[in-house]
């Protein structure tokens, strides 16, 4: 979006930010676990060691507890999708952008992991941090990732598609949607030259029924359709060449 626009519109959509900040509900991050162990019996001996990280989506914003969020969820249709057990551990805090990922990695100990999976970016948009700088922060993240916990592969969401974000104002919904499209067109070109990384194309459902009671966030249903979407991807696209198959 050019500069000469958001500057003609910057008194409206100050004030619709401020507004909706105090109006939407501050929902909790999810209860529960932030480590597990999912799937029962496998046909293969070792765990797959999987690493969520990320903002608030990741930390279940949206949902009761961890086992009806984007972790849980995810872990167990890993489980399923790829007959492996799947230790899984979460780090995540609501509000980080992708520059405050790095920091959050290193806050306390990770174990290895062979996958992450890393969800930022609606706080890149909302803090109005350039696509540039964004990737630049995802690109040290994802050599920490590589040298500090072993990880053989990172899937990066996409940034949602915030216009259709039913807590938003227009034309709040409609600028922050246009940015958004921005950031994710840059990390869809950036994560194609990028080795042992993916992305993973946004087709979820983001009908006002199906996120969180702040019109923000996914609800459950929603956190299901994601953690399937990731899990199939995972399975098909990363697995076949990351790990030898089942035995």
């Amino acid at each position: 979006m050019s500069a000469a626009l958001k500057l003609a519109l910057a008194p409206v959509l100050v004030a619709q930010a401020l507004h909706t900040r105090w109006r939407l509900p501050r929902l909790p991050e999810a209860e529960g676990a932030r480590e597990g162990l999912a799937g029962g019996e496998a046909r293969h001996a070792a765990p797959l060691r999987l690493l969520i990280l990320g903002d608030s989506s990741a930390a279940g914003v949206g949902a009761a507890t961890q086992d009806e969020a984007l972790a849980g969820q995810l872990s167990q249709a890993l489980a399923r999708h790829s007959g492996r057990r799947v230790r899984w551990q979460l780090r995540a805090r609501s509000g980080i952008s992708s520059e405050q990922a790095l920091g959050l990695l290193r806050e306390a100990a990770l174990e290895p992991a062979d996958v992450a999976v890393v969800v930022t970016g609606v706080n890149d948009v909302v803090g109005q941090l350039r696509p540039a700088r964004a990737l630049a922060a995802r690109a040290a993240l994802l050599q920490a990732l590589r040298a500090e916990l072993g990880v053989r592969h990172t899937v990066l969401t996409p940034v949602p598609p915030m216009q259709r974000f039913a807590g938003l104002p227009q034309p709040l919904r409609w600028v922050a949607g246009r940015d958004a499209r921005a950031h994710d067109l840059a990390l869809q070109r950036w994560v194609a030259q990028q080795p042992g990384a993916s992305w993973l194309p946004f087709d979820l459902p983001l009908a006002p029924q199906l996120l969180a009671r702040d019109g923000f966030h996914p609800g459950p249903v929603a956190y299901r359709h994601w953690g399937e979407a990731l899990a199939a991807h995972i399975t098909r696209q990363v697995l076949a060449g990351l790990l030898p198959g089942p035995g």
